[in-house]
């Protein structure tokens, strides 16, 4: 992987092109964007959900600021080498705000950004009761968002959540506008069926974005349908969160029931692999470097 971030932005560019389907999970913290990289993914998604989950304990309903956004991603990308697409929800308010937000996070280290239509404050795209901003105010903050970045090669991600709203039509309508409006992937969020997934693709000129969510609205395909129908990137975007809540609470459960952890010992990461994990060799490396004798 490239070693600079203006480097993991123009592969991630160049890679998004091919339109086959780059798996992307997400992380909400660096110790998972660690282990999405170790495990050999090329990308991480910074999902806003996870964030949410992870640091505030809440649901994702617009809770989460542009501060705690930009602090885990400035702690991933100083951890990390993977090129991070990075979730803004509505940009934290009108136009000008979003500019701000995709100067603050492409000097944290963002290779894309990902910018939605709902109302703020925004629900997850697979919960009910969303509403969408009228579709002119949108584009203004697309342009304002490709105004802002400094590097081209940083992508917008403009998001539409108007298929719950208004129908598939709508939806496929607006995302036509934010191509017009310079974004350089458009996402449509919740399609309900592979026929309106392939509607998605088949339309929109511009490379399109997956999103696979378990027990969502979304049929879940494998990696190689959603190649054969067209789509550039496919988010898993808290598949590595929903396994470590199920894993903390069966670990948990058995400690509370048996008083000890002989029972799930085996489903624990042992002292070696979490030192590994963190990369602790490196540390102990510099500090030997820098140790005064």
């Amino acid at each position: 992987m490239a070693e600079s971030v203006s480097e993991r932005r123009a592969w991630l560019r160049d890679r998004i092109g091919r339109r086959d389907a780059l798996l992307v999970p997400g992380a909400g913290n660096a110790l998972t964007a660690r282990v999405i990289e170790d495990a050999g993914f090329e990308a991480c998604y910074v999902t806003g959900a996870g964030i949410a989950n992870t640091h505030l304990g809440a649901p994702d309903i617009g809770l989460v600021t542009l501060s705690e956004v930009a602090a885990t991603v400035a702690a991933i990308a100083e951890i990390s080498t993977l090129p991070l697409i990075v979730d803004i929800d509505t940009g934290f308010g009108n136009a000008l705000n979003a500019q701000r937000t995709v100067r603050v996070l492409e000097r944290a280290g963002a290779a894309a950004l990902q910018i939605e239509d709902q109302v703020f404050p925004k629900k997850c795209g697979h919960f009910a009761g969303k509403a969408v901003i009228p579709a002119p105010e949108m584009c203004g903050k697309i342009r304002a968002a490709v105004d802002a970045r400094d590097d081209d090669n940083l992508l917008i991600i403009a998001r539409t959540d108007a298929r719950a709203i208004d129908g598939l039509e709508a939806a496929l309508d607006r995302a036509e506008r934010f191509i017009e409006a310079g974004a350089d992937l458009t996402f449509v969020e919740a399609p309900v069926s592979v026929d309106e997934m392939r509607a998605i693709t088949g339309r929109l000129s511009v490379p399109q974005v997956a999103n696979m969510v378990v027990g969502g609205k979304t049929p879940l395909l494998p990696r190689d349908a959603l190649a054969e129908i067209g789509f550039a990137l496919v988010l898993y975007a808290n598949a590595p969160l929903q396994a470590a809540m199920r894993a903390m609470s069966n670990v948990l459960a058995a400690l509370k029931r048996d008083g000890s952890l002989d029972s799930v010992i085996g489903d624990l990461a042992d002292f070696e692999e979490r030192q590994r994990l963190v990369d602790k060799g490196s540390y102990d490396a510099l500090e030997a470097r820098y140790r005064v004798d």
